[in-house]
């Protein structure tokens, strides 16, 4: 644990500095007016304020806790005096990792928190750590409690968890060109814009850590288009820099349908259903929202259901 906090006062350090220097380097490249410094203020703000305050007001000793209790009762035991044991830990906490962040995608009770990474609408370091206030309220590191009853360690997966996080920083950047063969395996930045953007084509995919391969293999791989550039942002893009409406705009809306919510089905479905579900009649989910686009673009006499007429991204999507 004492690696494992050493490593976040370095990185504390590392990431302000040089989402300071991108900063400085972009505007003088582009212009001072082209680079957002009120939301990079805001992402710096969410940070130090979850990192110090809320970290002292909000441990992890539950969480913590719960992971030794599931290593206490393990199925296995994992040989950590060989690399094979290290190398599984990295490969089952990205497993974990890419089902919470899937869920932070699909589950509207996850969404609130991870949608305040989503607010801004300029790609750069700075939204890198801007993560959102409420995350250990919510339970995300549920997700991980398969990890110790497979056998391994809570430290270790805690650690490879900040490491996964600390590599993830680089790639919030829209200057770094896809990196050819590299693209099949690892999380790159070109994989994370798409991630990042709001264009219909694009919703809901890569949600890998340090790895790609699981979105390969469950199907959510999305590749950057060169046809299609990346609008960043929520569907619904946040025009505020208000730091309260942004960190909690998204529990006030969820909070105003449970209480409008008129049965059971309705209110539970509120909680875990996509961002945009609706108990009766259409909503603004992502399948909606492309089955509606699909929809308009359908020329008069054509069959719907077809999609021979579609332009190649509604094409890709059907």
């Amino acid at each position: 644990m004492n690696a494992l906090l050493l490593i976040l006062k370095i990185s504390v350090t590392v990431v302000l500095v040089a989402s300071i220097a991108e900063a400085l380097v972009l505007s003088w490249r582009n212009g001072w007016r082209s680079y957002d410094w009120k939301a990079a203020g805001v992402s710096v703000f969410d940070f130090l304020v979850r990192e110090y305050p809320l970290r002292w007001l909000l441990p992890l000793a539950f969480w913590t806790g719960a992971m030794d209790w599931f290593y206490a009762h393990r199925l296995f035991t994992l040989p950590m005096d060989h690399w094979t044991g290290w190398a599984a830990c990295f490969i089952g906490q990205e497993f974990c990792y890419y089902w919470y962040h899937r869920a932070a995608h699909r589950v509207r009770w996850f969404w609130c928190t991870h949608a305040i990474h989503h607010s801004p609408n300029q790609l750069n370091l700075s939204a890198a750590y801007r993560f959102g206030w409420t995350g250990r309220l919510t339970g995300t590191l549920a997700f991980f409690m398969l990890a110790p009853l497979l056998g391994m360690p809570p430290r270790v997966i805690l650690l490879m968890l900040t490491l996964n996080l600390l590599y993830q920083f680089w790639i919030h950047a829209t200057w770094i060109p896809r990196l050819g063969p590299l693209e099949w395996v690892l999380n790159t930045p070109s994989a994370h814009r798409v991630h990042h953007a709001s264009n219909l084509e694009y919703l809901d995919g890569n949600y890998g850590g340090v790895l790609i391969v699981f979105d390969r293999l469950f199907g959510t791989y999305i590749p950057e288009r060169a046809d299609l550039p990346c609008r960043y942002g929520l569907v619904n893009p946040v025009t505020t820099h208000n730091i309260l409406e942004i960190e909690f705009g998204q529990w006030r809306a969820l909070f105003r349908d449970l209480a409008s919510a008129r049965s059971v089905r309705a209110f539970v479905g509120y909680l875990v259903k996509p961002p945009g579900w609706k108990p009766d009649g259409p909503g603004d989910t992502t399948e909606e929202l492309r089955q509606r686009a699909a929809l308009q673009a359908v020329p008069a006499g054509q069959p719907a259901g077809t999609t021979d007429f579609l332009p190649v991204q509604y094409k890709e999507l059907s």
